[in-house]
């Protein structure tokens, strides 16, 4: 898979890159990450990106041209084009299981006041990763960036995401590691059992339970 960042902040993602699970799946050759600045595609001299809104208001607004003039720079019939937006779908594990079939992300990040309309017109989704707002679209970018990358075939072992939180609608179960007693707080005896079976139908009530207390709403 390839995947492309168009941003006005690249050495936001230096560490993103460079570090843990992203490193290893780039180094493996599982996944080539670019990096683009989309001011080096301003016509202007002073390479700006943004400007006033028409009608007034306040903030300034990326203009389209660069951006539009970014994309087609490095899209192909391959290609699937997001834009990182709030009044985008809200992203679920579901959709990072859909994404790892792709080619080719062409992820975009604002900044500022928003994006001039007329650039919805060249992407193929928005997607929001929550009802908030942020300074820009590169903190959503790395978040969907690493959860696509983490299940790519040969990234990380199978069964570790096909039982992550909300795979199956359900969140994970309860896991401990030594000691088996910490202050007076126990591993439940049937982890220690050995029975694979009791394990596992105790990991999948111990879900469901979780489930309900904390995300009723999954179970819907």
């Amino acid at each position: 898979m390839k995947i492309d960042i168009l941003t006005l902040f690249p050495s936001m993602f230096d560490g993103f890159l460079n570090e843990s699970i992203i490193k290893r799946a780039q180094e493996k050759k599982l996944v080539e990450i670019h990096i683009i600045n989309f001011r080096s595609f301003s016509t202007l001299n002073n390479q700006q990106v943004d400007d006033t809104p028409y009608g007034g208001g306040s903030g300034m607004v990326l203009m389209v041209e660069p951006l539009v003039r970014a994309i087609e720079s490095i899209k192909t019939k391959d290609s699937k084009v997001i834009l990182m937006c709030p009044q985008g779908k809200t992203y679920q594990q579901q959709k990072a299981l859909e994404l790892k079939k792709e080619k080719h992300l062409i992820l975009i990040c604002g900044h500022y006041e928003g994006f001039d309309e007329r650039i919805r017109s060249f992407v193929d989704e928005e997607i929001s990763i929550g009802d908030y707002i942020l300074t820009g679209g590169e903190i959503p970018a790395m978040a969907i960036c690493d959860s696509v990358v983490r299940v790519l075939d040969g990234v990380i072992k199978k069964e570790s995401y096909e039982e992550d939180s909300f795979t199956n609608n359900l969140l994970d179960y309860p896991t401990y590691t030594k000691p088996q007693e910490f202050r007076g707080l126990k591993v439940p005896d049937v982890l220690l059992s050995g029975n694979h079976e009791e394990i596992r139908k105790w990991r999948k009530e111990q879900q469901i339970k979780k489930t309900e207390s904390k995300r009723k709403d999954l179970l819907n």
